[in-house]
This record gives C-alpha cells, sequence and structure tokens, in this order.
C-alpha cells in the first residue's frame, strides 16, 4: 500500500455517493417500427425451413468446425442472422445517419469523404535529438500528427541520473527531464500547424508543462497549441502500472490538467483515455470497451463535482482504442462505444453541446497480437486491424511496425507501417463510403452486444460508487486477470490458434534488423542535465517547487506552478519529488 502520511488517510474512498446519477440503461427495444410483426414472423419461420433443409443436409455430411463459434468476448454468433434476429432495432434510434446523435455510424456527416482520419506513428527513442530527427523524417514521408514516446524513467517521474534509471534511459521511448531537452526534442517542429499526441500517464501533468513553455518561448502561445497528452490515470492502477503516487492525488492532478485546458488551450485534449492498455493488459474487447467508458466517465463526474459545467470541457475528451484481430467485433467495439458515450453524456450528466456528445477516437493496432516468431506476419496482422478501425470510424490511427515485439521500430518498419494506412486510405476504397457495414445484420448485432454486455459492467461499477472505488477494491484488475488467464488457456489447448505460435509453425525464422539504443545515450543526457543545473538559477528553482508544494497541498490546480517551475529548468524528477513528499510513494497491494 502508499506510504502516505495521516495525510493520504483522509483521502481514503468515500462511500457511493447517492446523488450521483445512475448511467441510463441500454433503449428498451421492445419494438420494431420498420418490421409488422407478422413479416416478422414470415421471416423466421422461413430461417426455420432453411435450418432444417439446407442446413441441416450440409451438416449431416460435414459437421461444423466447433461445436459453437463466438467472438474472442465470447458473444455466441448463430449459423444466420437476419431481421428477425434484430426486432428491437430502430433504425433511427440505434443506427441513423452520419453525424447525428447517437453517432453510431461516425461524428462527422461526410467522414473521410471530407477528411481522412490523422495518420500518426510512434516516435520517441533514445535522445531528443534521435527522436527529433524521426519526427522530421515521417512528417517528410506524409506523417500528419506527431505521437511521442516517453522513456521509463520520464514515465516513472525520474531523472536520467536516478538510480532508478539505469539501464532504461531512452530505451522505450526519448529521455527527457528539463525544458532544455524539449527545446531540442521540438526543434524546427511548427507546433502551431502540427498536432502532437504525447503518451505519458503519471508525469503527463509536468510533460504538458513543458510543452506550453516550450511552445511559448518559441512565440507560439498556449491556446494555439493543437494535440493530445494521454494522462488517463484510472488505467495506470487497472493495467499499465506507471505511477508516482496513489489513484485519489494522481486522478486529481489529471483533473486539474483539464480544467486547465478547458479555460487555457481550448485546442488541446488534456486526456487520451485509454482502453488500450486495457486490452494489452488481457482484457476482451467488451472489457476494453466497458472499463474504457467507465474511466472516462468518472473524470466527468469528478469535474462535475468540482462545479464545472459538463460542456466547458466534455468536448476535448478523447479516446484512445486497441484494435485486435476479431475484425467484426472491433468495428462494433466503436460503433457502440459512440452510441453508448453519447446518450449517457446527455441523459446522465445534461451536456447540451454537439461537440460534448462526441466520442472523439485514436486507435492503434495491438501491440499484443504481435509475435516474435514469423514477423512478417506481422505486416498482415496490422493492415487488417488497420482496416477494421477505419471502418469502425476512427478520427486517428497509429499502425504498429513488424519489429515492435523485438524492440522499438527501424525506420524501415515504421515506414512499411504508414504505407499500410496510406494504402488503406488511397487503394481501397474505404474513404468511399461512410460507415460501409451499416445495416450488416451481424454488425448491428454485435453493436447491441458490445453495448448491452458493456452496460452491464458498467452499472457494476455505478453501484460500488464510481470507477476510483471499483479500481481501489481492484475490481476491474480482477476480471481482466481472469480473462488474459482464459485466452492463454485456449491458445495453450489449441483451441484458439495463433499463426507461428501454436499453429502453422516453421523450423527458424529469418534475423531482422532490429533499433539499438547505446548507452551513450544514458551519458549524454546525465551530462546535458548536469549542465541545466550548473546554468539555471538555484533561487528561482527553489522559489517555483515550493510554489508546487503549496498548490499539493491546499488543493488548488498544480498547472500553472508547474509550468513555472519548467520555465525555470525545474527537472521532471524533482517536480516528481514534491509530489512524493505530499502524498507519498505509491505502493500496490497485492490481491489473488
Amino acid at each position: 500500500m502508499s506510504s502516505n502520511t495521516a495525510r493520504e488517510a483522509k483521502g481514503k474512498a468515500p462511500a457511493a455517493d447517492p446523488r450521483r446519477k445512475p448511467t441510463p440503461p441500454a433503449p428498451d427495444r421492445a419494438e420494431h417500427p420498420s418490421w409488422s410483426r407478422e413479416e416478422l414472423q414470415r421471416i423466421l419461420a422461413e430461417r426455420e425451413a432453411w435450418s432444417a433443409g439446407e442446413l441441416a443436409e450440409v451438416l449431416a455430411r460435414a459437421p461444423r468446425r466447433r461445436k459453437a463459434f463466438e467472438t474472442d468476448s465470447g458473444i455466441p454468433i448463430p449459423d444466420v442472422l437476419d431481421p428477425a434476429s434484430l426486432p428491437e432495432v430502430d433504425f433511427r434510434r440505434d443506427v441513423g445517419y452520419p453525424g447525428r446523435y447517437p453517432f453510431t455510424r461516425g461524428p462527422q456527416p461526410t467522414m473521410y469523404r471530407g477528411r481522412l482520419w490523422t495518420m500518426r506513428q510512434f516516435a520517441g527513442f533514445g535522445s531528443p535529438e534521435d527522436t527529433n530527427q524521426r519526427f522530421k523524417y515521417l512528417l517528410s514521408h506524409g506523417m500528419t500528427g506527431l505521437s511521442t514516446a516517453f522513456d521509463m524513467p520520464a514515465l516513472m517521474g525520474y531523472d536520467p541520473d536516478h538510480p532508478m534509471s539505469r539501464g532504461e534511459v531512452g530505451k522505450e521511448g526519448v529521455s527527457v527531464a528539463t525544458l532544455r531537452d524539449f527545446e531540442v526534442l521540438f526543434g524546427g517542429i511548427p507546433l502551431a500547424d502540427v498536432t502532437t499526441s504525447m503518451t505519458i500517464n503519471a508525469s503527463a501533468v509536468i510533460a504538458l508543462a513543458m510543452y506550453v513553455a516550450v511552445a511559448e518561448k518559441s512565440g507560439v502561445p498556449r491556446a494555439k497549441l493543437g494535440g493530445t497528452v494521454q494522462a488517463d490515470m484510472l488505467k495506470e492502477y487497472i493495467a499499465q502500472k506507471e505511477w508516482i503516487v496513489g489513484p485519489r492525488p494522481a486522478v486529481k492532478m489529471m483533473c486539474d490538467m483539464i480544467e486547465f485546458c478547458a479555460r487555457e488551450m481550448p485546442r488541446w485534449n488534456p486526456v487520451s483515455i485509454s482502453g488500450y492498455h486495457i486490452r494489452e493488459a488481457g482484457a476482451t474487447a467488451v472489457q476494453e470497451l466497458a472499463f474504457t467508458l467507465a474511466d472516462g466517465l468518472e473524470y466527468v463526474q469528478l469535474l462535475v463535482d468540482r462545479g464545472l459545467d459538463v460542456d466547458s470541457f466534455a468536448g476535448r475528451l478523447s479516446f484512445f482504442w486497441d484494435v485486435h484481430n476479431d475484425f467484426f467485433e472491433e468495428i462494433a467495439k466503436f460503433r457502440a462505444a459512440r452510441r453508448i458515450w453519447a446518450r449517457t453524456l446527455r441523459e446522465r450528466f445534461g451536456a447540451k453541446r454537439r461537440e460534448s456528445l462526441l466520442l472523439r477516437t485514436h486507435a492503434q493496432t495491438a501491440g499484443v497480437s504481435l509475435t516474435a516468431q514469423q514477423p512478417y506476419n506481422n505486416v498482415v496482422r496490422v493492415a487488417l486491424q488497420g482496416m477494421a478501425a477505419v471502418l469502425g470510424g476512427t478520427q486517428s490511427l497509429h499502425t504498429n511496425s513488424l519489429d515492435e515485439t523485438y524492440a522499438l521500430p527501424t525506420e524501415d518498419a515504421v515506414t512499411i507501417a504508414l504505407r499500410t494506412q496510406q494504402i488503406i486510405a488511397c487503394e481501397s476504397g474505404a474513404d468511399r463510403v461512410v460507415d460501409p457495414l451499416a445495416g450488416s445484420y451481424f454488425v448491428e448485432y454485435l453493436t447491441n452486444e458490445m453495448e448491452k454486455r458493456a452496460l452491464d459492467y458498467i452499472h457494476r461499477i455505478d453501484a460500488m460508487g464510481g470507477m476510483l472505488r471499483a479500481v481501489e477494491e481492484g475490481f476491474p484488475q480482477k476480471e481482466i486477470g481472469e480473462a488474459a488467464f482464459r485466452t492463454q488457456r485456449e491458445i495453450e489447448s489449441g483451441d484458439r490458434v495463433i499463426v507461428g505460435i501454436n499453429g502453422f509453425r516453421t523450423e527458424a525464422d529469418e534475423p531482422i534488423a532490429l533499433l539499438k539504443i547505446d548507452e551513450s545515450v544514458a551519458r549524454a543526457q546525465v551530462e546535458r542535465l548536469r549542465a541545466v543545473r550548473s546554468e539555471r538559477s538555484a533561487e528561482a528553482v527553489k522559489g517555483a517547487l515550493a510554489g508546487v508544494e503549496r498548490a499539493c497541498r491546499d488543493g488548488a490546480n498544480v498547472m500553472p506552478p508547474i509550468i513555472e517551475a519548467a520555465k525555470a529548468y525545474a527537472s521532471l524528477g524533482e517536480i516528481s519529488d514534491v509530489f512524493r513528499k505530499v502524498w507519498g510513494q505509491y505502493r500496490e497491494e497485492g490481491r489473488f
């Protein structure tokens, strides 16, 4: 558990708040206005005749390959679907038109006919110089937005010279410690024109402050900055396990960011509510959908409890989804997510602005689906997953590189991943029609099932007092652990075939080129940090850090003093140490 003092004891989970409005249930779909009861009975009779006739004859000669068919989330798949399978679907209420509530078919009327999705490729490795060079390379090859990965020390709130950073500097993302690193990282990048996504959570408030500071130093006011910082702390305690302090102070600082951006950075998405890491930890698509939306609803509730009008911030919340191999289930997941979010924001929180109801989506192909064995198979997996994201209506997409199961991607591998998106956009025809699978009996069936099963989870979480309380009690962690165990058991038994792993194996795989980060990066980063410390004003840093500490202790918004600390060249580790001083260093309780 946390080593926090009595101050944290005051932050222990409260009882469920009866004033919280419940999440609305799925609509009552008892009647279908588009089909008469007589017509549905005729279709049902025809289906039964087909089952007893043609289907039975074929099955007598050649049985099904499996006793039962279902999606990866366990949703049963019938032999055939028809209008009688969906007597409850109301086209106007449940499907509708693109850009119209409940946005099942997409947030914009024209979707990709008007504008393609933003193509992002994860960049961030080694030194700030290395990553700056990769940024410029990708922009020159047609990428339309920056996506920045930070290394483990930065994610955990440590400077590169800290003992905990040893062996990790620059290895899984770019190493940063002070504003000087951000000046190098974004040197020559037109920050007023390019949107930047930053994958960082526990120290996201510091990364955003440094981004604001470097932009303002280059003459770009904060109001003109566009982009996203991941920042989603609930999913850290659920899945990714990278934190500095306990859940309540961490979520409080995240809400500070959202409030600050709503007032001063209208083009910035202050949180990317991330189902990606929940899915990568072993969750099913239904669990990813449910727990991610529940995280988002918790943040909305906490901000409303602060006194903010939901319409003042909800329009800048964004979501980050995994796209796995079950092609149709993934498409249905995106459609169900938009529908649940829109209905809940309007009916539970009273949102009135159209922008507040839109579930704005970034997606990334599934890293956990990549295999070290037969790595070129990963190109095919990524193409299928990328197409599912596009058919599901994502607004932004990252496609993984074939070598990411080994290391950070090489330039050649990341170029193939980017070309995959460009081929989907320019050659597949997927950009020419909006929500092309709308009306498919199977896709609409899956969309309804995903919605129903996700809402079941969300209502259970509501009954616990919200997602923060559920996380503290270990509920989503336990559910994900059990799902991961079931999947692994299916793979080991052969019930689930992974090409190259437990099926279609080869004796040996050809070696592929890998990106390796030299230890000289760590030495150079430590030297730069020492130089900054020797050149900066120690008095200014001391005063700025004292301001951060006051804000933490007083419950004030921490963003303004952290921006000032960044401008004084206080380091990421020094600011994180203030958090640890005030709230204590978090240790997770073991659960079985």
